[in-house]
């Protein structure tokens, strides 16, 4: 496995393995990672010849008042379990090498990025779609691979790569749970005991909403009273958002019909916000 620090260098290997006819998957990340990574590592290596991983948390993400500075970082444990995955390269750069003093050109979507954690994170997708733009430039990937549980920054970057006419693939691979539920994130560490059990609401939550639908419930205020309401049982109280979508657009759904829709949450849990999903489709 090699660990490449230096954008260039990167590069010149993106474009080497090009020219040997090597399809490239790349999974971007921003570190500490765990084996909801692990499995897009997985699923990168089975449509792809080299797998890099890109580490590197991007502070342009990052409101004001957002965990930047604490956020978790091991890059030796995030290289040992790269290593053991047979990951190919880890792509790290630094902040530095990425962002100039004087860096003046982002990266804005005008609707999907506008709604859900949009709302509440102004800024926050502009920084994801300027730094997955310049790990696609940079790396030049064949493919790309990112978990379901951001849905939002999967639906975003896949609108950038179809009107920015990027030659990259998305793959989206379902959500990686803990035992009890839980979808596992970075966040997960900050955590209490206590908010750790508390957290499990939010899939039971879901998963009641989710169960109202397939005994045939179609009413988008309902489901989303069935999930606030778990929520609540819970004490899980600090909502920020409780919302159902159509599954492209994004767009507010107030009766499922005939497509897809998403049932997102963001809920703080202590001082961590994490959020969760699910997709429900009336042809499944």
């Amino acid at each position: 496995m090699r660990i490449i620090n230096n954008i260039n260098e990167m590069h010149r290997l993106s474009v080497e393995s090009r020219k040997q006819g090597m399809i490239l998957g790349l999974v971007p990340t921003m570190g500490y990672l765990h084996a909801g990574h692990m499995a897009l590592v997985t699923a990168a290596r089975k449509c792809s010849e080299v797998v890099v991983v890109s580490n590197f948390v991007n502070p342009m993400q990052f409101g004001p008042n957002e965990d930047y500075s604490k956020y978790p970082r091991d890059m030796e444990r995030d290289n040992s379990m790269c290593g053991e995955a047979g990951v190919d390269v880890v792509f790290c750069p630094s902040a530095e090498s990425m962002y100039s003093p004087d860096t003046s050109v982002s990266v804005n979507e005008d609707r999907l990025s506008k709604v859900l954690c949009g709302a509440s994170r102004p800024g926050h997708f502009r920084g994801v779609l300027t730094v997955v733009a310049k790990l696609f430039n940079i790396v030049q990937p064949d493919v790309a691979v990112f978990g379901q549980k951001d849905a939002q920054q999967v639906r975003v970057i896949s609108r950038m790569v179809r009107d920015l006419d990027i030659p990259v693939r998305i793959v989206v691979h379902p959500i990686v749970r803990e035992p009890d539920g839980l979808a596992m994130s970075s966040r997960n560490t900050y955590l209490s005991v206590s908010e750790r059990k508390q957290a499990c609401g939010i899939y039971k939550a879901l998963q009641a909403a989710a169960d109202a639908f397939k005994a045939g419930q179609r009413s988008g205020p309902y489901l989303v009273d069935c999930v606030r309401n778990v929520l609540a049982a819970t004490g899980l109280v600090c909502i920020d958002y409780v919302s159902l979508v159509d599954d492209a657009t994004l767009e507010p759904v107030t009766r499922v019909c005939d497509r897809a829709v998403l049932l997102a949450v963001a809920v703080r849990v202590g001082k961590t916000r994490l959020i969760d999903n699910v997709v429900l489709s009336p042809c499944a």
